[in-house]
């Protein structure tokens, strides 16, 4: 592996983490909406 092969693997290791969080972070809202709708008013 030369050394643009490791730069592009990082850029899309880090790109990866960015979608996972926000990943995670939309399940969490999600999951608390359905919490709060799952609530009877």
């Amino acid at each position: 592996m030369d050394v643009s092969e490791a730069k592009r693997l990082k850029s899309l290791e880090d790109e990866n983490a960015k979608l996972k969080k926000l990943l995670a972070e939309a399940m969490l809202d999600t999951a608390a909406l359905r919490e709060l709708l799952s609530k009877k008013w």
